[in-house]
C-alpha cells in the first residue's frame, strides 16, 4: 500500500484553538471525576441524558438559542430553540404517562429523521423509560425480532411506516401501544395528541446506572443483541464530543448519522446538545451537490459524516465542490468503519484540511479511539485513546502483545459509555470480557508512537500462503488505483494456500468492466503491497452491501460467496 506522509498539526489549518489543546498532559492528568463535572446532575445526585442534553439550560442565554435546525428532502426547513425541545419533549412525556408507560417500560422509535423522533427520544428518557431506536428501513421480520425480544410496550411510528408493524403485531404480545405521526386510526394513538398536553413534566430522576437507551446490533451468526446503555454514557458522550469534535458553542454542527444508529443518539441528540452546539439534522438522501449546498448555505463549521459517503465524493471528483463556497468548515471527523489514508489525503487536497477518524462501537457508546485537532494524523490510523481509556492489543487470553504485532483491540473496563448489559442474554455479555478487558472482536496494531491500526475484524483476517493480511490494508490498496471506487475484500478458501483474496469492486465513472482492467488492477497491488496480497480474483459489481450506517457488510458477500446461510440483514440499506 502506499505510504502516506504524516500530516502536522501545524498543517491542519486550524481555524480556531480547538478544546483538547494538549493530548499528552490531558490523558496523564484526566479523570472521569473531571467530566463528572462538566454535566448536570440534579441536587439529589441523579442523572438524566435528556435533562442533561436540553432542560439544564433552564435559565440561561442558551434557553432561547436555536438546539436544532431540521431540514426536508425538499429543503422545508425548521427550527427548535432548547426551549422548544424541552417544552416538546415534556408534552411526549406526559403523553407516555397518561399511556401508562413506567420507568424500565421499552418504548421504541420507528420514523424517519423528522423532528417528532427528537422529541420522543427525549421525553422517553425524561419518563425513566427505555428508548430503543430502528432503522426506517427495516422490514417486518427485522422489527418482529426487536419489538419481540425487547418485549416493547409501546412503538412511536409515522403513517408511512405503521402497517409494517402490523404485519407482525399478532406476534408482539407485550406491544400494547402504537404512536402514529400523522393519519391514525382507530387503536392508534395519534403523536398530536401531545400537542394538548403541558409543557412542563417532572423529569425522572434516573441513577448513573439506570439504563436509558438499548440498540440491537447484528453478529455473523444468530439474532441481533440488545445491547444496552445507561444514564452515565452522556458523561462520555459530552467529552468527546467536546474533544474529538472540538464541538464549540457558535458551530454549526452536522452529523450525517441517522438515529437508528449508535452515532445518531451520542452525536445527534446527547453530546452534542450537551455542549450546547446548534446541530443540523437532514431528512434526504445522499448527493454531493444537496450535501454541499447544505454546507454552503448553513455554513456548517463542523461536519461528522461516515467512510462511504466521503469516497462517494471522492467517486464524483474534484469538480462539485468547487462550485460551492464551503469555507465555513473548520473541522471534519469521520466514523463508522475505517476510514482509507486516500481519503484523509483527499480531504487536505479538497477542503484544505483532513477527515479525522476515529474508532468505537455500538457496544462502547461513546468515541474510544480519535484522531484529535491538535495532534498530528497518521494517514490510515484511527488514533489514539480518549483520556480516560486505556486501550491495547492483546493476544486470545488477554496477554498484551509488543509494539507492531497484530492481535486483539482492547479496552480496560470502566468507562462510562461502556454497554451495561446484553438484553436478557448474560452470557453474551460475559463472552465479551477475558479479565479487565473488553475484546471488541477487531484485529489492530499500536505502533511506537502510540497510534493504533485497524487490520480487520476478528473474523475478517485472511491467512493466505501463511501470511496474515488484513483486508482494509487491501482495499486501501485497491483504492488508490484510479479505477475503483470502492472495495471490499474477503478471504475464500483454496487447497493450496489456505485462502486466496477475492476482491469486490465498484468502478468510477469512464472505466469498463473487463478482464484486462482486473489484470491492471491485480498487478497494480502486487506492486503496491505484496506478492502474497493481491487480489487473484476479483468480482465487478454495480454497489457493495452495506449497512443503513455506511459498513461494507464482508460477511454477507463472503456468505453469498461460499453458498453459506448471510444471517441477519435487516441493517442493510435498501436504496
Amino acid at each position: 500500500m502506499e505510504e502516506f506522509e504524516t500530516i502536522k498539526k501545524e498543517d491542519k489549518h486550524l481555524a480556531r484553538e480547538p478544546n483538547l489543546k494538549d493530548y499528552d498532559e490531558t490523558y496523564r492528568t484526566f479523570s472521569w471525576e473531571d467530566a463528572r463535572k462538566e454535566v448536570a446532575f440534579f441536587e439529589d445526585g441523579s442523572l438524566n441524558a435528556a435533562y442533561n442534553a436540553v432542560d439544564k439550560y433552564r435559565g440561561t442565554d442558551k434557553w432561547e438559542k436555536t438546539a436544532l435546525i431540521w431540514l426536508d428532502s425538499d429543503r422545508t426547513e425548521k427550527r427548535y430553540t432548547f426551549r422548544q425541545l424541552s417544552e416538546e419533549s415534556n408534552r411526549f412525556a406526559n403523553l407516555l404517562l397518561k399511556l401508562g408507560i413506567k420507568k424500565g417500560d421499552r418504548v421504541f422509535i420507528f420514523m424517519p429523521r423528522i423532528p417528532q423522533l427528537y422529541f420522543a427520544f427525549l421525553g422517553i428518557l425524561k419518563t425513566g423509560a427505555i428508548a430503543g431506536t430502528l432503522f426506517q428501513a427495516f422490514g417486518p421480520a427485522a422489527l418482529k425480532d426487536r419489538l419481540g425480544n425487547s418485549e416493547a410496550v409501546a412503538v412511536v411510528t409515522h403513517e408511512s411506516l405503521k402497517e409494517r408493524i402490523y404485519e407482525v403485531k399478532g406476534e408482539l404480545p407485550e406491544l400494547k401501544h402504537i404512536i402514529v405521526v400523522g393519519e391514525a386510526k382507530e387503536g392508534e394513538v395519534p403523536f398530536s395528541s401531545a400537542e394538548g398536553m403541558s409543557p412542563e413534566f417532572s423529569i425522572a430522576h434516573t441513577k448513573e446506572e439506570d439504563y436509558a437507551f438499548m440498540l440491537y446490533t447484528s453478529g455473523t451468526t444468530g439474532k441481533p443483541k440488545g445491547v444496552l446503555h445507561a444514564h452515565a454514557a452522556c458523561i462520555q458522550e459530552h467529552i468527546t464530543a467536546k474533544w474529538v469534535l472540538d464541538l464549540k458553542e457558535d458551530d454549526i454542527y452536522w452529523c450525517t448519522a441517522d438515529p437508528g444508529w449508535v452515532t445518531g443518539i451520542a452525536y445527534t441528540i446527547l453530546g452534542n446538545w450537551s455542549n450546547g452546539v446548534t446541530t443540523l439534522i437532514y431528512n434526504g438522501r445522499f448527493s454531493p451537490d444537496s450535501w454541499y449546498k447544505i454546507i454552503e448555505d448553513y455554513k456548517v463549521s463542523v461536519w461528522y459524516t461516515a467512510p462511504t459517503a466521503i469516497r462517494m465524493l471522492m467517486k464524483e471528483g474534484d469538480e462539485i465542490p468547487k462550485k460551492y463556497d464551503l469555507s465555513s468548515l473548520r473541522y471534519m471527523c469521520s466514523v463508522g468503519e475505517p476510514l482509507n489514508p486516500e481519503a484523509v489525503v483527499w480531504g487536505m487536497k479538497v477542503f484544505n484540511k483532513p477527515f479525522h477518524d476515529g474508532w468505537w462501537q455500538t457496544e462502547t457508546g461513546a468515541i474510544m479511539i480519535a484522531n484529535y485537532p491538535a495532534m498530528d494524523v497518521k494517514p490510515g490510523s484511527m488514533g489514539k485513546p480518549i483520556p480516560g481509556v486505556v486501550a491495547g492489543v492483546v493476544d486470545d487470553n488477554g496477554n498484551q502483545l509488543k509494539t507492531g504485532e497484530e492481535g486483539n483491540l482492547a479496552i480496560k473496563r470502566g468507562w462510562p459509555s461502556m454497554m451495561r448489559a446484553i438484553w436478557k442474554n448474560e452470557d453474551k455479555y460475559k463472552s465479551y470480557f477475558i479479565g479487565d478487558w473488553y475484546i471488541s472482536g477487531d484485529k489492530a496494531s499500536v505502533d511506537e508512537d502510540g497510534y493504533f491500526w485497524f487490520v480487520g475484524r476478528a473474523d475478517d483476517v485472511i491467512k493466505t500462503a501463511g501470511e496474515r493480511v488484513g483486508p482494509f490494508e487491501v482495499e486501501s490498496a485497491l483504492i488508490d488505483h484510479p479505477a475503483v471506487a470502492e472495495a471490499a475484500v474477503i478471504g475464500k478458501p483454496d487447497e493450496l494456500r489456505g485462502e486466496i483474496i477475492k476482491a469486490f469492486i465498484t468502478l468510477n465513472k469512464g472505466y469498463e468492466k473487463n478482464d484486462e482492467l482486473k489484470k491492471e488492477i491485480q498487478q497494480f497491488v502486487k506492486k503496491h503491497m505484496a506478492g502474497h496480497a493481491y487480489p487473484r480474483e476479483i468480482d465487478f459489481m454495480d454497489s457493495l452491501p452495506k449497512t443503513r450506517s455506511g459498513k461494507i457488510m464482508r460477511r454477507l458477500l463472503k456468505a453469498k460467496e461460499l453458498g453459506l446461510p448471510i444471517g441477519d440483514t435487516s441493517t442493510l440499506e435498501n436504496d
